[in-house]
This record gives structure tokens, sequence and C-alpha cells, in this order.
């Protein structure tokens, strides 16, 4: 029979310790989000619904990047045993520089519309922890704004090949002037996606004062005073745009771009140059005789061609294959430390977040962009620590199983596209 007593106060003491309330909400509300998914749920309440979709959506059914998400979830992994893991090193090299993580921060366009802060939140923040920034050629802060943002750290600029070759190459000198290391040239936009969230939205450059984004931005007073209050939302390398992002993309991009022409941009620009938007391991291997130094597997976020391979399936084949003569980098889906390293051992030698960085974007502005990267090196961390591997280069192929839900049925007398 158990005996009780009455309690006592030295007893009771220890298990009545409150921490300090956190008065700062943005403080309170990032301290609080353990995951990215954590970050997505705050970035959501704060942010009018057109802004948030054109972050959180895709093309269509949106079936390309519900895969490659899918596609990490299927992982297993097989962890090591009695290893020394009391330190681990994240460190890498990837084109030429370091990156004190796997990751670095990818291009995305009209990024003040998520947060006024922008992308010289995610310069600064990248800077702070020692990793690549990508600003994208749909931009919302000039190329000269960002090198600013990040002097001493790694700027990498992406571009969109358009119509007009000079104005293209024309941004191109001018990150060259501005010191950025890597070019990103983007390949699978011959035209743009069919994104319905932004149709439906009807989603405008600057954003459309409509009585439905006026009632839904209501309970968001914040993002409206912060859009109202700062520098005219625009693309940073563009003229002003009244249209939708859609049309204004169809006018942009050309859709004869070729391998010449990669090998003509390839020769303009004076530092590493990568091509993303591979897809097939057949178009990986033209792009490697082309001259690029590393391979992008990327679908784009799932936002072009929906239906689209699965970048993180194709990529223990390319790296079996390709990994001698380029580097290989991968993004689509990426929304845990836990599938940066799943890709590292499967022949990443990188990889680059998108929407968790616009989630952390917005979530808290550059706080909150801060607080997705310690997520995900918290993450990473503990992953290989887990797996019994204290260095990148400890992971291997072994260490994960690719478990597929979705499997291609032979077709009789119908040649298969590597």
């Amino acid at each position: 029979m158990v005996k009780r007593r009455v309690p006592r106060v030295r007893d009771l003491a220890p298990l009545l310790r409150f921490k300090p309330p956190v008065l700062d909400g943005r403080r309170r509300r990032l301290e609080a989000a353990q995951t990215i998914a954590d970050l997505r749920a705050v970035a959501q309440r704060r942010t009018p619904r057109a802004a948030f979709d054109y972050t959180e959506g895709a093309a269509e059914q949106e079936l390309s990047l519900t895969r490659a998400r899918q596609a990490f979830e299927d992982v297993e992994f097989h962890p090591s045993i009695l290893r020394n893991v009391a330190e681990v090193d994240t460190d890498t090299t990837i084109l030429g520089g370091r990156s004190a993580l796997p990751f670095g921060i990818a291009p995305t366009g009209f990024t003040r519309m998520m947060q006024t802060e922008g992308e010289i939140a995610g310069a600064g923040a990248a800077g702070a922890a020692g990793i690549p920034f990508a600003l994208s050629t749909m931009g919302t802060t000039s190329i000269e704004d960002v090198a600013l943002a990040n002097p001493s750290g790694r700027n990498w600029f992406q571009l969109y090949m358009w119509k007009d070759r000079d104005r293209s190459m024309a941004l191109v000198d001018r990150a060259a002037a501005a010191g950025f290391d890597t070019l990103l040239v983007t390949v699978d936009v011959p035209v743009a996606g069919n994104r319905l969230r932004d149709v439906r939205n009807g989603l405008t450059i600057p954003p459309s004062l409509t009585a439905r984004t006026v009632v839904n931005a209501i309970p968001r007073p914040q993002w409206w005073f912060d859009l109202l209050t700062t520098e005219p939302l625009a693309f940073a390398s563009l003229d002003r745009w009244s249209g939708t992002v859609a049309q204004l993309l169809d006018t942009m991009f050309d859709p004869t771009v070729d391998f010449e022409d990669l090998r003509w941009i390839a020769r303009q620009w004076p530092g590493k140059t990568v091509v993303k938007g591979v897809q097939t391991l057949a178009d990986a291997h033209k792009v490697v005789e082309a001259g690029a130094d590393a391979i992008m597997l990327s679908n784009h976020g799932g936002r072009q061609l929906d239906r689209a391979p699965v970048p993180f399936h194709l990529l223990p084949q390319v790296a079996a294959e390709l990994g001698q003569d380029a580097e290989i980098i991968l993004d689509t889906g990426i929304m845990s430390g836990a599938d940066i390293v799943a890709s590292v051992a499967l022949g990443a030698d990188f990889t680059m977040v998108g929407r968790a960085y616009l989630y952390g974007l917005m979530a808290g502005g550059r706080a909150g962009v801060d607080r997705m990267i310690q997520i995900l090196r918290a993450e990473i961390e503990r992953t290989m620590r887990l797996l019994g591997a204290a260095s990148l280069a400890e992971l291997e192929p072994g260490h994960v199983t690719q478990l597929q839900r979705l499997t291609p049925r032979p077709r009789a007398g119908v040649h298969q596209q590597a």
C-alpha cells in the first residue's frame, strides 16, 4: 500500500520554476516554432491569401510538389551505432567556396510581397550563417543592394534568359561587377507554368486592392502597413508591370534557348555556372558536356510542369554517373534537415531551400529567416548524430533507402527516357 504524506514546500519549489513571459510577440512566435511546418503555420496566419498562395502553390494539380515532398517522407534511414558523434562538422565546399551548412537560400521571385524586408532579410541571414544566398531575376531588391546586405558572404545570381538578350546579359554583367560568384541559369521556363492559385487569386503586380483582398487582409494589418509605408513593390530588374505574374513571364521568357545558348552564356560569365532545372539523366549528361560546373536537379518547386520527375528520385542515378564530372545540387520539396541529410547521403553536394526560407520570412522578417536556418541546422546536426556520421563526408548511400510508392509500369515497344 502506498504511504502518503503532506507535500513540503522545499519539495515543490523545483517544480514551480516558471519562465518569465516573452513580451515581444514576434520573438515569442519564433521561439515556439520548432519545425519548418510551425513557421509555415505562423506565416499563413500573418500573410494575406494571395501572397501566401504565391509561395505555397504550384502548377495545375500540384502533383509535382506533392510527390517531391512525399519522396522525402518515404525515406528510411539506416543508422550506424557506437560512433563518436560528440562533435559534428556540417561545413562543406561548393562551387569553389565554403558553406557552413549543406544548403543555401534558393532564388525566389516577388519576395517583398511575402514580407517587406524581402531579399535584404534573406541575404543578411545567409551571410550571418555562412551560407550562399541566390537572387532571382524576378527579385524585388536590386543586385547592388543585395551585395550591400551581404558584403562578405557568397551571393549567387539566378538568370532567366529573356527574348531581349542584351537586357539579360546586362544583368549578368551587373552581378559580376557586384561580386556575385555563381550564375544559376534556369532552363525549365520556356513559358510560365499554369499556377492556378495565382490565377484564381487574380495576383497582379502590384497586388490588387479588390474587395476580396481587403476582406482577407483585415486580420493582417501589419502586412498592409508594411506594404503601404515602404518602397513600392516591383521587380527590381524590370520595368513596371500592371498585369498578372503569368502574363509577365510569358512576355519575357525565350522558348528558343538551346544548348548553344547555354555555352554562350557560360563564356560570358567569369565565375561558376550552374544549370538549374535538370530533370532527366540524358539532359544532365548534355549539361555537363556543355561545360556547366554544377547541375541543379529541380522541377522548379513544382511550379512549371505538373507530373514532372521527382528530383530526389533522380539523384542516385545522376550522382552515380556524373558525380565525378560536376557538382550536384538538389532542390524541390525540402522541408527539414533530415531531407537535406538524406540528399547528401545519396550523392548531392549541396541543396537549396526556397519555400522554407519564405515561410520564415513571412513569419518574422529577418528574425524569421534566422530561425529557419537555426531549425534546419539543429535538424541536420541531430540527424547526423543519430545516423552515426560526424561529418558530411561520412554520409553515404547505405544510410538511406528510398521507399517509393509510385513505380513506373513497363510499356512494350516504347523507349523510356533515361
